[in-house]
């Protein structure tokens, strides 16, 4: 057995329960979707699933175009890190875990608007050592009622927010990511 490794029984209706250390160390909320596959030496995997993924070459797409046209830093987030990103800086946020405070805003479905100093501002990120503070938009990705991610923009410098044309394109990106993820 590996070092990690817990033995669990599996009840009489299939059910496995996964220890609280792992859901706390992996982020696992109550109610999260878990994919489930079967390895080849007999294995059962769990892996946690974000429907933000399948829609990541699309997202990539949307940041790009988003970017090239603002010239702003775009990303898109599930609700456990940036999955698409475009525009300046975008290595140091592509890939990156997101804060608890956006992870917060995007539970709470709230739309956020706020530049570096004002009390609604946070970092997107868990991790700001190789980022510059600027301010930012954010929209929830909305599907099936389900907050699942974010489209975020991040301003040009530390003073200038964004306007309503970007505001209109988030939230239309928004809206699109999320309806694509009902079809």
């Amino acid at each position: 057995m590996k070092a990690t490794g817990i033995v669990r029984r599996i009840d009489d209706l299939g059910r496995v329960v996964v220890p609280k250390e792992i859901r706390r160390t992996m982020r696992i909320r109550e109610g999260q979707a878990m994919e489930i596959y079967t390895g080849r030496e007999g294995e059962i995997i769990l892996k946690k699933y974000s429907p933000i993924e399948e829609l990541a070459e699309c997202a990539a797409g949307f940041t790009k175009s988003i970017s090239t046209v603002t010239g702003c830093l775009v990303c898109v987030s599930d609700q456990e890190q940036i999955v698409a990103a475009n525009g300046p800086e975008q290595k140091n946020y592509l890939g990156k875990s997101i804060s608890g405070r956006l992870e917060e805003a995007i539970l709470n479905r709230k739309t956020v608007l706020a530049r570096p100093g004002e009390k609604a501002y946070f970092s997107i990120l868990e991790n700001t050592d190789n980022t510059t503070p600027l301010p930012e938009l954010i929209f929830p990705i909305l599907s099936s009622g389900d907050a699942i991610g974010s489209v975020i923009l991040c301003g040009k410098d530390r003073e200038s927010l964004p306007g309503d044309t970007e505001k209109k394109l988030l939230q239309v990106a928004a809206t699109y990511l999320g309806r694509e993820m009902e079809n």
